[in-house]
């Protein structure tokens, strides 16, 4: 099929370079982008496919003003950044790239539990700061043998459920559903699965059904000494309640990868010492970018060549 792609920002120049090699492309602005889209009509009416990453929203109005659009091919495992009603109604399909990130995301998940389980931050900070003289660093809980609950327990999260049983932890999970043939312990709801852990991990897709998740209630069940790690969206966990929480006491750490309002992060949750936050970076390394960005433009080339996706997303995939 011939058209152009559309570009949906934010892209790395890596992913932007490698679709503009390949394709006639045009980019969308970040500012101004009502004004593009009404100034445009004529080039946006050859638009056959958008690439983005699930920080690049492509909403109902970018889709109407698409009239030839049918591919959208995400370059990312989550997709809370497409409007997928609005696809259903046009026909256009949507990927995402499984499977290729489940390992780094799960290696940043565990070491977001150990800097906070053994607060090995805090302890960085005590040496640099010339404290070590004055004293020894105090003890730390342990993460293995403790028990870990995941909050999700897709690709990713039995990726990281399986690296936390090796170490001796035992592991619990919740879900929307029971995940039949799994060795590990079912929790009916989110908070149950708090109130029976040491560390809860997050790891379940952004959207509206999960938006708040963890909310005071949960944050609350996993109580002062507890461990809360967010490696999924900054949507799903309450972030004023964890903020409280964490003042308060009534909860002891939190490890976070996503924030509620990216790339602006509070006050509140910098200056808490507890709290070790990173510039979402859960599936960040050269291996698994360099597999996600093949796998975002096999799914463009499939589409465009076949009319059939590698990695469809479930919602859209019949």
């Amino acid at each position: 099929m011939t058209g152009s792609i559309l570009c949906v920002p934010p892209l790395s120049p890596l992913l932007r370079d490698e679709v503009g090699r390949r394709y006639d492309v045009l980019d969308l602005p970040v500012p101004d982008r009502d004004a593009f889209l009404a100034e445009n009509v004529e080039a946006l009416s050859e638009v056959v496919g958008i690439v983005c990453t699930n920080a690049g929203p492509v909403d109902a109005a970018l889709v109407a003003a698409l009239p030839r659009l049918g591919v959208i091919a995400n370059h990312g495992v989550g997709y809370d950044n497409i409007d997928l009603d609005a696809c259903r109604e046009r026909g256009v399909v949507v990927s995402n790239t499984p499977d290729v990130l489940d390992a780094a995301v799960a290696e940043t998940a565990l070491g977001l539990l150990l800097a906070t389980r053994r607060r090995l931050v805090e302890a960085d900070r005590f040496v640099r700061a010339g404290r070590w003289a004055d004293g020894e660093f105090p003890l730390t809980p342990q993460l293995s043998g403790s028990r870990v609950g995941i909050l999700g327990l897709g690709r990713i999260g039995r990726t990281i459920a399986d690296l936390l049983a090796a170490m001796g932890c035992v592991v619990s999970y919740h879900s929307r559903h029971e995940v039949p043939g799994t060795p590990y312990a079912y929790a009916r709801s989110a908070t149950e699965l708090a109130a029976g852990v040491d560390n809860l991990v997050v790891v379940v897709p952004g959207g509206p059904a999960t938006e708040a998740l963890v909310d005071r209630p949960v944050l609350d069940a996993l109580g002062p000494g507890g461990v809360l790690v967010n490696v999924a969206r900054g949507s799903v966990v309450d972030q004023t309640a964890l903020v409280e929480a964490l003042e308060q006491g009534r909860l002891g750490a939190a490890g976070l990868d996503v924030l509620a309002d990216e790339p602006h992060v509070p006050a509140s949750l910098r200056e808490l010492e507890q709290v070790v936050l990173l510039p979402h970076v859960g599936s960040a390394t050269e291996e698994t970018r360099a597999a996600m960005r093949r796998l975002t433009l096999d799914n463009l080339a499939s589409w465009l060549d076949s009319g059939r996706l590698l990695t469809p997303v479930p919602e859209l995939s019949s």
